[in-house]
């Protein structure tokens, strides 16, 4: 098996993952919520144990997803992680915050109060959604970087990345970028209702406003999400050939993910267009039948499709993951990014064990749905 079979691979690993953790972001969603569906502090109480049930499988996947990276593309980890640090670092005080909530929101002696967790929760929740939204849409939109791999000759200081003086921080104020991270948290927040839904029968009241709730969250993210559509398939890419893992020509091409989408890779195209399907199926199941109950899964699926069509429209087809718009022949690819092949097929035997994993999240889920 060739180098380029497993960094295909392993690409399609970390799509898988992507889609996962977009999913199970329906927690952040339902913690933007607290007090506007919560109206009572027993109500409260009861959406919290229910979303906070599975914050921690939230929380796993992302630090999964983040070490894949790590193994599996090197380069984009020390580029992106290591020099846009700001936008990183934001985000995973979020999500410590959103750890520290859950741990001592009901602890007695909590001398912060209880409303200061809340407003953790609600921390973590718009922002952990918005900027994780913000930076999956660098793999198409691009940073300010440069990497120049002699740089690690020098004894003073062996940085092969260098990110631009704001380091990630000027990622959060593009408009393209925000247009997908608000798509996120508004999809976040139609996930939670409809899980919610799924598990909170009992009040006519509370189902009602959960309805009302994901027609409005689920109808600005269409919105939002149909608009980042328009600007990706629209954008201007770049096509890198690479040798060796050295990029030898780098083509500004007009057009390029929507190519991707409709060209050689249709497939993909076919997978974004199928999961939207089933996400608006969803939508309409949960707003607008009695099987709302059912609609999570439906609009779980649709989003995990959607999510890794985006992610191999990004990776696959000779495109960059992560232009350089400063310096386009310091753009990443699968190709150039990736670890060696020995580190890639040794992996490659410890993926194995995934479907283990898998079926271990889905044994913890159903125990934790008895409780």
């Amino acid at each position: 098996m060739t180098l380029e079979y497993f960094q295909n691979y392993w690409w399609l690993l970390i799509s898988v993952l992507g889609g996962i953790l977009v999913f199970m972001l329906f927690v952040q969603g339902g913690q933007s919520m607290i007090y506007s569906l919560g109206r009572k502090e027993d109500q409260r109480n009861l959406l919290i144990s229910t979303m906070g049930s599975k914050w921690e499988l939230t929380f796993t996947t992302l630090v999964v997803f983040g070490g894949a990276m790590f193994a599996s593309f090197p380069l984009f980890y020390s580029t992106s992680f290591g020099g846009a640090y700001w936008l990183w670092i934001l985000i995973l005080f979020s999500f410590v915050l959103q750890a520290v909530s859950y741990e001592y929101r009901s602890k007695s002696g909590n001398i912060y109060g209880t409303r200061t967790y809340d407003a953790f929760l609600f921390f973590n929740g718009l922002f952990g959604c918005v900027l994780l939204g913000v930076a999956v849409s660098m793999f198409f939109f691009g940073g300010h970087f440069e990497v120049n791999r002699n740089q690690l000759l020098d004894t003073a200081s062996p940085v092969i990345s260098q990110w631009c003086p704001t380091h990630g921080f000027e990622a959060i104020f593009n408009a393209r970028n925000l247009v997908l991270g608000v798509a996120v948290f508004f999809l976040a927040r139609t996930q939670a209702c409809l899980y919610l839904l799924n598990k909170l029968t009992g009040s006519s009241e509370l189902v009602n406003r959960l309805k009302k709730k994901t027609l409005v969250n689920g109808g600005i993210f269409v919105v939002f999400f149909v608009l980042f559509l328009v600007l990706l398939c629209t954008a201007t890419g770049y096509t890198v050939t690479s040798t060796d893992g050295m990029t030898t020509s780098v083509t500004e091409t007009p057009y390029r993910y929507f190519h991707n989408f409709v060209g050689d890779h249709w497939w993909i195209g076919v997978t974004l267009l199928i999961g939207v399907v089933i996400v608006l199926f969803g939508l309409y199941k949960g707003c607008f039948t009695n099987g709302y109950q059912s609609a999570v899964w439906f609009t779980g699926i649709g989003t995990f499709l959607a999510v890794a069509a985006l992610f191999w429209v990004a990776g696959y087809g000779d495109v960059a993951f992560l232009p350089s718009i400063s310096h386009p022949y310091s753009s990443l690819t699968i190709r150039n990014a990736s670890s060696s092949l020995f580190t890639l097929k040794t992996m490659s035997y410890v993926s194995i064990c995934i479907p283990f994993v898998l079926a271990y999240i889905a044994y913890v889920w159903r125990k934790m749905e008895t409780k």
